[in-house]
């Protein structure tokens, strides 16, 4: 064993050692849930109410006495239905089938794209070397403070659909059973791999025909009705269902930014640019930069994609590896450019063009290992800042879970709510049979057992609001509305008025930080 071989072997070990204590430590600090999943599960607790698979029943805006039931196709099944059977067969709770869950998709997801990279033909320091500045990415850290659905769901399994792409040099059954199952798999985890997976089989097809396996078109069948056949059975039994981010436009729009975080996203994911920035242009935390800062970051992160992407292109030997980052770059280009065009329900984020980051990563590391010492060393640097940040998030993150955010029956870390608040809650609930909860957010009321659940849009500090989002009618039993004390005031005069039916409104406090609004008395009809 060479040098280099004992080297990879102890990253190799050093990550694997880690993610087991991480893994470990969250089983006892199960995460917070980001708003995509949390929907997800408020579908998982409609079904063990006695609802059908996949759907959502909550109130009727209309008449709040009568339910409304609807598929939901805007997420897919797969980020509540793991945790769930890890839930079931192991008798955890939930936020401990969540972390099982997560755990499981990291070792997954590190383990597969390891193997991808062995397959192109990458050394085996150069492989581990990516696997560990892949697990100094912020990204990285997310689900186990957050536990993020689709995300890490998807991540435990690109990087296998990458290897059978890669390794696949042949028509037959293989090729045909390939194909069809993944689409399946890759849809269950999560709805965006579809331009992941056309991507992938496109690789696929180039190089099976290229080895001279059959004809090009004979070649394209082998791939194409299958492929068909996948994506027909993903409309039928599921998107047909109901609404999604693809049949959402809003009509034509181009910005600035309609092209350039596109061609800007393999920088911005590999180097968590737009983690650190906490978004550039869509935030999901405190602003970090102006808009004409974030504006000129992006353009400055596309310049450099472009370059990196060329150069990689001219100068890394392995051609398999070349096609891949190609293909993929080109392909992402083209599906979210036309997507923000359109106005499609996708955000300006960097997690959706992960895959990119990743990919160019070994490539970049092959061209430093013979790069002059100054660009490793400026390399190196940015690399141990990111790690720093990475690791103090999720230092952070485990401790907020584990001592400021409240724990309920589900065992999901609720940082929308103090504890004292949160077992109130579920007295009230376990007391009552035919109540209605209100919550300002889609992860709190998860700890709902016994009643209907309404969730409602938060109210920004402009006070515009859409009242068809808000306004409840009818009488449908006693309802508690849980509400932040920053609501005091207007906000909370606008929530009251959604719900014309009730009268006899009794306010409460549940700690210092929340307050609980009652009415259990029918409004005279006029």
């Amino acid at each position: 064993m060479t040098k280099n071989d004992k080297l990879a072997s102890f990253i190799l070990f050093f990550i694997g050692a880690a993610v087991l204590v991480i893994g470990i430590t969250l089983i006892f600090i199960p995460p917070a849930l980001f708003p995509d999943p949390a929907n997800g599960f408020q579908v998982l607790r409609s079904m063990h109410l006695g609802g059908g698979f996949n759907n959502i029943v909550a109130p009727d805006q209309s008449d709040i006495s009568q339910d409304y039931t609807e598929f939901l196709t805007w997420w897919s099944p797969g980020q509540y239905l793991e945790p769930w059977f890890f839930k079931l067969i192991f008798g955890l709770n939930l936020g401990q089938g969540i972390a099982i869950a997560v755990f499981l998709a990291t070792v997954s997801g590190l383990a597969g794209l390891y193997c991808f990279f062995k397959k192109l033909g990458f050394s085996n320091l150069i492989c581990a070397l990516t696997i560990l500045f892949i697990f100094f990415q912020v990204a990285f850290f997310v689900p186990f403070v957050y536990y993020n659905g689709g995300e890490i769901l998807l991540f435990s399994f690109v990087g296998w659909f990458l290897y059978g792409c890669a390794s696949l040099d042949k028509p037959g059954i293989k090729l045909v059973l390939f194909v069809l199952l993944t689409g399946w798999l890759g849809f269950f985890f999560k709805s965006s791999f579809i331009w992941m997976y056309g991507a992938g089989l496109f690789c696929l097809w180039i190089r099976i025909s290229n080895a001279k396996s059959g004809t090009w078109f004979k070649n394209g069948l082998w791939i194409g009705i299958p492929a068909i056949l996948s994506l027909a059975l993903i409309y039928v039994v599921f998107l047909s269902k109901g609404q999604s981010p693809a049949n959402a436009a809003h009509g034509l729009n181009i910005t600035a930014e309609t092209f350039s975080f596109p061609l800007a996203s393999p920088v911005l994911s590999a180097f968590s640019i737009d983690d650190l920035a906490h978004g550039l242009i869509y935030h999901f935390g405190p602003r970090v930069f102006s808009p004409s800062m974030s504006l000129l970051i992006l353009l400055l992160a596309m310049i450099l994609s472009l370059v990196v992407i060329l150069v990689i292109v001219r100068l890394v030997p392995n051609k398999t590896y070349r096609l891949f980052v190609l293909v993929f770059y080109a392909t992402a280009f083209l599906f979210f450019s036309f997507s923000y065009m359109r106005q499609l329900d996708i955000s300006y984020e960097a997690r959706h063009f992960r895959i990119l980051g990743i990919l160019i990563l070994p490539g970049l590391l092959t061209l430093l290992s013979g790069a002059r010492p100054s660009y490793k060393l400026v390399f190196a640097l940015i690399w141990a800042g990111i790690a720093v940040v990475s690791v103090q998030y999720i230092v952070k993150g485990f401790y907020l879970n584990h001592t400021v955010s409240a724990h309920g029956v589900t065992g999901i870390s609720q940082p929308g709510i103090d504890q004292a608040s949160l077992n109130k809650v579920m007295q009230l609930d376990d007391a009552n049979r035919n109540a209605v909860f209100v919550f300002i957010n889609n992860d709190t009321g998860l700890e709902i057992q016994h009643n209907r659940l309404i969730t409602l849009p938060q109210i920004g500090d402009n006070l515009s609001i859409d009242t068809d989002d808000y306004n409840y009618d009818g009488f449908g039993g006693p309802l508690y509305i849980i509400l932040p004390e920053t609501y005091n005031g207007p906000k909370e005069k606008m929530i009251m008025k959604s719900f014309p039916g009730y009268t006899g409104w009794n306010v409460s406090m549940l700690s210092n930080d929340y307050v609980l609004y009652t009415a259990k008395m029918k409004r005279p009809s006029k």
